[in-house]
């Protein structure tokens, strides 16, 4: 904002010197010719009346009459403007008519009531840019980095003059998606903490009686061996179901903790891969992938655009990440009353024996060494296509990693 306060103060002196600049020669030029024209012109006729020539008035701008004594006419009257010379003894009156001065004058008027009207209308148009664009949106250049310190309570206010309104928008959207997701996790840790007291409560009852069991073998109260092997039996159904509720918590660790919300619908696949083609096409080609959507027949299928495509960026910034960066694409086929989407990139070093991992939550192939990434990709992808009642599934042909997507037809 200073920047542009300092931009406007410029434009200010800049106007002031031209409109100084500008008045100071116009006046030098009136000075050296138009105040002394007319002057020129009377010297001139002097100069032919003096070798006793008539007065030719006919290249005469300014000088309109000559008059004499004998003419009969005042010399001194007040008509026009005149100026009076005397002529080998005699005076003469030579009118002159003072119009183009006039004009001159009225020209200066113009000129400076055009910059005057350039110089408001140059400052008006940077003020209403500074007190309706530029200030209004300094006050929103701070919601990102509010959003990012989990300031997310306070929704943006909308300008009236709403240049910012889609902006202001998208940021409270941004905003109460975080604050949905903020009041899940927090619920999804409390679930996690509720389930943990319910099954470590659980657990205790069954490790209490194993414990008793133990003691009462060690200390040899159960002499019959058909009590022994009664009390082994019962060590074992406890084992048992401590080992079940321990089953239980890694499942839930497993299987839910995430929580993804999916709005099925009936889209056009051309919706999300038009904008996953405009998304990944230019990224790719400046990093020299060859990137390629082979033509398909557009079709109606179930799911939700969002999330199908998040799980196609998903599977292709994968095949950024894993392979050798010369080529990836995208193919279509047809089967059972399915829309199958292959993304294949070339320079796959994955081994096939990892193929039955890599869906699961937390595991990364041999090939992930060095490389960035949480091993949860490929998990989400596939819960949000078993919410979108499809599947995912990947293979590999030599060199070519091709994951698949199935989509259901209505």
């Amino acid at each position: 904002m200073k920047g542009f306060d300092r931009l406007i103060i410029f434009v200010v002196i800049l106007f002031a010197g031209l409109f100084a600049a500008a008045n100071v020669k116009y006046t030098e030029m009136e000075r050296s010719t138009a105040g002394k024209e007319y002057n020129v012109e009377i010297s001139r006729i002097c100069r032919q009346i003096e070798l006793g020539l008539e007065p030719d008035l006919s290249e005469c701008r300014y000088v309109t009459k000559v008059r004499h004594r004998e003419d009969g006419d005042k010399l001194l009257n007040t008509d026009s403007d005149y100026a009076v010379r005397e002529v080998n003894g005699e005076l003469y009156r030579f009118d002159y008519d003072t119009v183009q001065m006039k004009n001159n004058k009225k020209s200066r008027k113009l000129m400076n009531a055009a910059m005057c009207a350039a110089a408001v209308l140059v400052l008006g148009v940077l003020i209403y840019i500074r007190f309706r664009l530029l200030r209004p949106f300094f006050k929103l250049v701070d919601a990102p980095a509010e959003l990012a310190k989990g300031n997310l309570t306070v929704p943006l206010q909308e300008n009236r003059n709403r240049y910012f309104g889609k902006f202001v928008w998208s940021i409270n959207m941004l905003r109460e998606v975080l604050e949905e997701r903020r009041q899940k996790e927090l619920e999804l840790q409390g679930d996690k903490q509720r389930l943990l007291l319910s099954v470590s409560h659980d657990i205790k009852t069954p490790l209490a009686a194993i414990k008793l069991y133990s003691a009462a073998i060690s200390k040899g109260l159960y002499k019959d061996p058909a009590r022994q092997e009664e009390i082994i039996q019962k060590i074992n159904e406890k084992a048992d179901e401590a080992e079940r509720f321990v089953s239980e918590l890694a499942k839930n660790s497993d299987d839910n903790f995430l929580r993804l919300d999916v709005n099925n619908t009936e889209l056009y696949i051309s919706e999300v891969i038009d904008r996953v083609d405009a998304h990944y096409r230019k990224q790719l080609t400046l990093n020299g992938v060859e990137f390629k959507v082979e033509p398909y027949e557009d079709c109606i299928v179930k799911g939700d655009p969002e999330r199908l495509g998040e799980v196609l960026q998903n599977i292709i910034g994968n095949a950024v990440k894993y392979g050798d960066g010369g080529h990836i694409t995208l193919s279509f086929d047809d089967e059972d009353g399915c829309r199958l989407i292959t993304v294949t990139n070339s320079g796959c070093t994955l081994e096939e024996s990892e193929l039955i991992y890599i869906f699961d939550s937390f595991r990364r192939g041999a090939n992930s060494v060095g490389k960035a990434g949480s091993g949860l990709g490929l998990f989400i992808c596939r819960s949000l296509m078993t919410s979108m009642n499809g599947d995912i599934f990947a293979e590999i042909h030599g060199d070519e990693m091709c994951v698949t997507i199935v989509l259901q037809k209505p």
